[in-house]
């Protein structure tokens, strides 16, 4: 496994990062056996940077998460554990008992990495308010770091002006080859200000792995029934990177999915996909998009398709 560092800390964190979300309801992974197969099989490949959110399976993954470390014996120390809290949860005295809620959930003493899941829109919480009481968590030592998860680049830079004995260490955007808004302002936002950039969505939810039909897209059961890379219109110009990336692929003897990880820790020192995973196979093929690098000619050549590719929202 490769290794880089958290943000601005001395953080080691592994370049790719176990993604949860799965273990829910929107994805329908509510097996604790698999999940804990799963997440053994992060650790032996040397994946130590976990992601999670308190609002995933509302509660399930951190459950999961803390149940498994702990019946695999997992070292605290060389874990690193992000979890996020949402928009919702940001009131003084919620952040306090949301924290704690999360703390019993994943059975740690503190928590690696605290990213704010997304902006208070709908309840007008001022950011201030907030951002002071999530440093007052890391005072008091139940966090160590924090970070922000789909926060514009205005009020991310908003939300660090509130802090006085603390900084953002991370962002979290939607990124992969052909979703690239992250390329006009975050990412050079997060390597100016020494910021790790943590990729979510970095196989489009599956879509960038080649292993659907446009027949199959048509019989998913789970969140992407709704997702607008999967419909048509969209699907059958990624099927068609898809073939330049496996093209790709054959020359470095690495699946589709590995190259198109890899095309992203190439893009950026900083960056850090969060790769999902349903079966320790993809555990393991995911950590094989690591220690290796595409070539500049392929990495460019990937590059130029997928920028040709246009994706509608509207649908």
């Amino acid at each position: 496994m490769e290794y880089t560092t958290l943000g601005s800390t001395d953080i080691k964190i592994s370049r790719i990062s176990l993604g949860t979300w799965q273990f829910s309801d929107a994805w329908g992974l509510k097996d604790y056996s698999i999940a804990k197969s799963i997440i053994a099989k992060a650790l032996d490949v040397g994946i130590n940077f976990i992601d999670t959110a308190m609002i995933y399976g509302r509660g399930l993954s951190e459950e999961f998460i803390g149940r498994a470390l702990k019946e695999l014996n997992a070292k605290r120390e060389d874990l690193v554990i992000a979890t996020k809290i949402p928009g919702e949860y940001l009131s003084s005295d919620d952040i306090f008992k949301a924290i704690d809620r999360s703390l019993r959930r994943l059975q740690v003493d503190y928590i690696d990495l605290l990213l704010v899941h997304w902006p208070p829109c709908w309840h007008n919480i001022p950011t201030c308010s907030y951002m002071r009481a999530l440093e007052r968590v890391v005072i008091l030592g139940k966090v160590n770091f924090l970070g922000l998860s789909d926060y514009p680049v205005e009020l991310a830079e908003s939300a660090r002006t509130c802090l006085s004995r603390v900084d953002i260490e991370a962002l979290q955007v939607r990124f992969n080859l052909v979703e690239r808004w992250a390329e006009v302002e975050h990412i050079p936002y997060a390597e100016e200000n020494n910021m790790t950039l943590m990729a979510w969505s970095p196989l489009g939810k599956g879509a960038l792995t080649g292993k659907y039909t446009i027949e199959d897209t048509q019989k998913l059961a789970d969140l992407r029934v709704n997702e607008p890379l999967f419909h048509p219109d969209n699907y059958k110009k990624i099927l068609e990177l898809v073939e330049v990336v496996r093209e790709v692929a054959r020359r470095y003897n690495k699946t589709t999915a590995q190259v198109v990880l890899n095309w992203l820790v190439t893009y950026s020192d900083i960056i850090v996909p969060i790769a999902g995973a349903k079966s320790p196979g993809q555990v393991e093929e995911n950590a094989g998009a690591v220690d290796w690098r595409l070539s500049y000619e392929d990495w460019r050549l990937i590059d130029d398709y997928a920028k040709s590719i246009r994706i509608t929202y509207v649908l």
